[in-house]
């Protein structure tokens, strides 16, 4: 049951029967109904004042009115106050409606087919080659990868792009640098802390000897060219760093459908060129070419420089038109930091000037910058956190936690990875994208505070009750949830579908990690204050479906956000 549709359709047909019309449909009117903010107000409110012009009574007359008129067994009660029609749900029904629905969908519960016959495209992670995973690339990871868990738990087809970067003059110096001073073995065995050593080599001798940037400038030329050598060794350096990276993502559960990055654009690029001088939008500025973005209040978008080289928005000009006639998505999202803001402006804006109606569906899921216990993150200063050590780090201490706190658990390693890697992605994802984070220790693995640890243990003491309750053959009693604990529970669950349509729509995969933790903390005051395991057989089992219920849901919300959910802490 839709309760706020079904509440709709009652103030629809009290209206046809009070004033015969109805200003507003049942649809309409379940869009506009509010969740007071204390359930003594009731679980839904209806404000009369939109109705007032229509029916040109006062919003008082018309709530009284109204609420003379609805009368329902799922109601324990309508009232109308200064305007408002409160709606009393009867519990029970509530309780019996909303667990039985969650129970029922299980894995499924609050997902729809929005998304079917629809393809979105997401553009997240995008590590660089021949440089370590580090901690700035943990939040386009993870926000990329939970709107691609969302994406498909609403239907659509998710099509997951690492855009990788790889294109530059630098890899031009790093094969220099590796024909001059490296081997084989030495980079298989070192991974990409043998070609960061390399290319650091190189600078540092270039300071003294800049001739040889010509050198490294010719390497990049045959790249571009597609010499054999060059694309190999190159090539090479790419499988080596996703080697590397591989590891870590195997650590977070994340995985792609397309390792396309930027050289993969490098023979798309002309055409997208060739089509905005056909279409009368570049400009010649000092050598180089641009589309003059003044008119929308924005600096020039630079297409080529004045020597003819390509630039990022040139790439992205053709890797949209890539992923458009490609996949055909009906949407397009980047996950990259908001200092990327004018950049995805502008290149929205030239999709458009382009005539692309498609440029509509683009959006750019930006994100606040990460910080490590108070510092900011410098690559020049030596302040970088690598990722793949930050997740072992975590595991290491969420095991000395279980070790001193569970010395009996089975699987402690496999328990403490869970812990220690759902701890690093919660702290990432709890927050507003937008804001920043400074990831903190003692804020992560506090099993406390709004944490994984603490939703994992909270999914965990469901599992034992319900261990503990072995087969549950009597009928529920649902008038046994009608006490405050177990209707703030049934509250939460019945809100998770709006929640996570929300959560799609936003592009905000904190609500889903907020709400984890607020489905635990009224599950823990629940389990506080009544005891499941009671002699009279139909409040037990009703108590244990409203576990299940809150079992279910919280690993569900997790799921969606890629946290494992253990069975046993």
């Amino acid at each position: 049951m839709d309760f706020k549709l079904s509440i709709g359709q009652m103030i629809e047909n009290a209206m046809t029967a009070v004033y015969e019309t109805a200003a507003m449909t049942a649809t309409e009117i379940a869009q506009a109904l509010e969740i007071p903010p204390d359930t003594a107000m009731g679980d839904y409110a209806f404000p009369c004042f939109r109705l007032s012009k229509s029916l040109r009574k006062s919003p008082m007359m018309i709530s009284d009115a109204l609420a003379a008129a609805i009368k329902d067994p799922m109601l324990a009660r309508v009232e109308s106050v200064k305007g408002y029609l409160n709606f009393f749900i009867d519990r029970a029904t509530f309780a019996e409606t909303v667990i039985s629905r969650a129970l029922n969908e299980g894995t499924h519960y609050g997902s729809n087919d929005c998304g079917a016959g629809k393809s979105v495209v997401i553009d997240y992670s995008s590590i660089n080659i021949a440089k370590r995973f580090h901690i700035g690339h943990l939040s386009t990871t993870m926000i990329g990868n939970a709107l691609y868990r969302l994406h498909k738990f609403f239907g659509y087809n998710a099509v997951g792009v690492n855009h990788l970067g790889d294109w530059g003059t630098q890899f031009g110096k790093m094969i220099a640098a590796y024909k001059m001073w490296g081997n084989k073995e030495e980079v298989e065995a070192g991974g990409v802390d043998a070609m960061v050593k390399l290319y650091v080599r190189f600078n540092s001798e270039a300071e003294a000897k800049p001739e040889m940037n010509d050198i490294g400038r010719a390497w990049f030329k045959k790249i571009e060219d597609d010499d054999e050598e060059a694309l190999s060794i190159f090539n090479w350096f790419k499988e080596v760093t996703l080697k590397d990276a591989e590891r870590v993502y195997d650590l977070l559960g994340v995985t792609f459908d397309s390792y396309a990055g930027e050289s993969f654009y490098n023979d798309k690029m002309q055409p997208i060129i060739d089509d905005l001088a056909a279409k009368g939008l570049l400009k010649e500025d000092q050598g180089a070419q641009i589309v003059d973005l003044e008119p929308y209040g924005m600096a020039p978008a630079l297409i080529l420089r004045s020597d003819g080289a390509t630039l990022y928005i040139t790439r992205d000009l053709a890797a949209a038109k890539y992923r458009k006639d490609t996949y055909d998505f009906d949407k397009s999202l980047y996950v990259v930091a908001y200092q990327q803001d004018l950049h995805f402006r502008q290149l929205f804006k030239v999709l458009e000037l382009m005539g692309y109606d498609w440029y509509k569906n683009c959006e750019h899921v930006s994100f606040g910058m990460v910080s490590y216990e108070g510092q900011t993150l410098s690559t020049r200063e030596g302040r970088v956190v690598y990722l793949e050590d930050l997740l072992n780090t975590s595991i290491q201490k969420a095991l000395e936690i279980i070790k001193e706190k569970s010395p009996e658990l089975e699987n402690k390693e496999e328990i403490a990875r869970q812990i220690g890697v759902g701890s690093v992605i919660f702290f990432s994802l709890y927050n507003s994208r937008i804001k920043d984070i400074d990831f903190r220790w003692d804020r992560a693995l506090n099993f406390d505070g709004e944490t994984a640890p603490y939703v994992m243990y909270t999914h965990a003491r469901c599992c034992s009750v319900l261990r503990k309750a072995g087969e549950n053959t009597a009928a529920p009693d649902y008038t046994a949830l009608a006490d405050p604990e177990a209707q703030d529970v049934i509250r939460l669950i019945e809100q998770f579908p709006g929640i996570a349509l929300n959560a799609l729509n936003r592009s905000e995969p904190s609500m889903i990690t907020r709400f984890s933790v607020d489905l635990s903390q009224a599950y823990n005051k629940f389990y506080f204050e009544h005891k499941v395991m009671v002699d009279e057989p139909g409040v037990r089992s009703a108590r244990i479906k409203l576990t299940e219920a809150a079992r279910s849901v919280i690993a569900l919300a997790l799921d969606l956000i890629g946290i494992a959910a253990p069975e046993k802490m």
